[in-house]
């Protein structure tokens, strides 16, 4: 994830809670938080695909929905 975007997010919260915004900049707040929840989504889907499960036996599940075939007992 690109820290300018960050920065800039956090410029802007800053600048929010203690002047206010414009409309063009709540425009931007907007923008830029949406590309963050986005960019967080790729990321977390792509740490979640290349998550491996290994079960009690030993086998590496690949998937999640794989690991749900294959209940533990506790």
């Amino acid at each position: 994830m690109e820290q300018g975007l960050l920065d800039r997010i956090n410029e802007l919260a800053h600048k929010a809670k203690t002047v206010g915004l414009n409309e063009a900049e709540i425009s931007e707040r907007e923008v830029l938080r949406n590309q963050y929840r986005e960019a967080f989504r790729r990321n977390l889907i792509s740490s979640l695909e290349n998550t491996v499960i290994v079960d009690e036996k030993g086998n590496v599940i690949r998937r999640v929905a794989d690991a749900k075939k294959h209940p533990h007992k506790d």
